[in-house]
C-alpha cells in the first residue's frame, strides 16, 4: 500500500512551470509508487481526487566518481491533472 513517504518531492523547473499554469502537476515518488496508491495518498491527506495521473519511470544512470562506478537512484514521476482552482501548496514542508 502506498503512503505519504514515499512522495519525494514536487518538480519545479520550467517545463514543470509551464504545465502548472494548465493545472498539471509532476510529483517524485519512489519507484513503488502505482498511479492508484498516488490516488488514494492525494485523497486521503490532501482531500483531492485528480482528474488525469500520467506516470514516468526514470532508471537510475551510471555515473563515474573519483575513478569509482556508482548508480543513481531509480525514480518515478507523476503528471498529475488537478481539478480547476485546487493547488497543492500544503505540501511543501
Amino acid at each position: 500500500m502506498a503512503d505519504i513517504t514515499d512522495i519525494k518531492t514536487i518538480i519545479y523547473t520550467e517545463k514543470t512551470l509551464s504545465l502548472q499554469e494548465n493545472g498539471v502537476v509532476v510529483i517524485q515518488t519512489s519507484p513503488k509508487m502505482t498511479k492508484n496508491g498516488l490516488k488514494a495518498v492525494l485523497k486521503e491527506y490532501f482531500g483531492i481526487t485528480p482528474l488525469r495521473v500520467n506516470s514516468l519511470r526514470l532508471d537510475g544512470k551510471v555515473k563515474k566518481f573519483r575513478g569509482r562506478t556508482g548508480v543513481r537512484n531509480d525514480i518515478k514521476k507523476f503528471y498529475v491533472k488537478l481539478p480547476e482552482g485546487v493547488s497543492l501548496e500544503n505540501m511543501e514542508a
